[in-house]
């Protein structure tokens, strides 16, 4: 029995890609009766996936469509939410009803089952992400068939709270590792050698130092004469005006880059190409600035000086939801900025052993790939599904 296994990147930003495509060579490789199918947005997704993915046999892409009038409609509601999202996957409900399987790196496809009438479509979620905020543990998780998991941080604390059961999750690692294993480390266009500081602010209204911190952080780098400074926020942080917490009663407005220091010589300012996304800044920098972005476990893979922004007065000591606060210097206020920098500088080693363990603890790497590992637990899954939907034999 053939299967339809699908893979779905359905976002506004590229960012999901890199945690979830670079398996599907290792798939297609075991795959036995199986079709596959990666399902796109966005041309930009669908391109990134093609690049990621190469040109291989057995796997086909695919646009996902969309109606003129609701592309139409997504220009006004984008501002507020995920419009796109949500039209999408009811706009291509005949495409998903083709498919036995879905993998995903986000939850709102869930809606496919929950509110769209997929009863029998199995969803496989893949973490994008080694973070320890709230949202790594969702209630969402419990509803997925089979979770991939990066670590036994996550895999320990979702059996725990009952999110997951032993039989319906693996822990494979870290697939954007893979893809980017064999390149060499970026070289960065600044015209002076000065250490460099990647700043990564979250786009969460609540936990984000980007609103009440973002410009003092910004002038005080392009005053300066000793750091150079990548301005590399969470992509999402400018795909909308306005961002909102309903958990928090929270509405900020997305602060426009003042031009002054957009041109500045040992500045450079990406705030959405593949290079935010693709580990090219957190490879080439030298210390970490940062809030609760989960990159910064990209970052100390290997082990260099971190900085934490707390602009929101957060007592995080002992919440592991900043667990990741561990791992370097808290600052709240821009006059703590340059001690902490220049002292990072000056015992780079520090934290490494906190970075070294917590690492350990959140990404599991073993000599066997990543992408080899993903793909093996989903075949695993795959042909126990395929045992289940085989009609009982009959006897006498």
């Amino acid at each position: 029995m053939t299967q339809h296994l699908g893979f779905l990147f359905n976002h506004e930003a590229i960012h999901q890609i890199r945690h979830l495509a670079p398996m599907i060579p290792a798939l297609v490789a075991r795959a036995e009766n199986v079709k596959i199918s990666v399902l796109a947005s966005t041309s930009e997704q669908l391109q990134i996936a093609r690049e990621v993915v190469g040109d291989i046999p057995g796997c086909s892409f695919h646009l996902l469509r969309l109606p003129r009038s609701i592309q139409v409609l997504d220009r006004i509601f984008r501002m507020f939410g995920p419009f796109k999202r949500v039209a999408t996957l009811i706009s291509n409900l005949d495409l998903f009803r083709s498919l036995d399987v879905l993998v995903v790196p986000e939850s709102t496809s869930l809606m496919l089952k929950e509110n769209f009438g997929l009863k029998n479509l199995k969803m496989v979620r893949v973490c994008h992400g080694a973070g320890d905020r709230d949202i790594a543990w969702s209630s969402n998780i419990s509803k997925f068939d089979f979770v991939m998991l990066p670590g036994e941080k996550h895999r320990s604390r979702l059996l725990s709270m009952g999110l997951v059961k032993p039989e319906n999750n693996a822990v494979i690692g870290y697939l954007k590792f893979d893809s980017l294993s064999k390149t060499a480390v970026p070289h960065l266009p600044f015209k002076d050698q000065r250490p460099i500081v990647v700043y990564n602010p979250h786009f969460d209204p609540y936990l984000s130092s980007w609103y009440d911190m973002g410009h003092d952080i910004l002038e005080y780098f392009a005053n300066s004469q000793d750091f150079n400074l990548v301005f590399a926020p969470h992509i999402m942080l400018f795909q909308r005006k306005i961002h909102t917490s309903l958990a928090r009663k929270i509405i900020r407005w997305q602060k426009n880059i003042p031009p002054h220091l957009r041109s500045c010589s040992n500045i450079i300012t990406d705030v959405g190409s593949s290079a935010s996304t693709d580990m090219t800044y957190t490879r080439a920098a030298d210390i970490y600035l940062g809030d609760v972005s989960s990159q910064v476990y990209e970052f100390v893979a290997q082990p260099r000086p971190c900085v934490f922004l707390n602009a929101h007065d957060a007592k995080w000591k002992n919440d592991p939801t900043y667990k990741f606060w561990s791992m370097g210097p808290v600052v709240s206020s821009i006059s703590e900025l340059d001690r902490a920098l220049r002292s990072s500088l000056e015992n780079p080693s520090l934290f490494k052993m906190a970075q070294t363990q917590l690492f350990k603890d959140s990404i599991d790497l073993q000599t066997k790939p990543s992408t080899e590992r993903a793909a093996e637990a989903l075949m695993t899954f795959m042909k126990l599904r395929a045992r289940k939907q085989e009609p009982e034999k009959k006897f006498g």
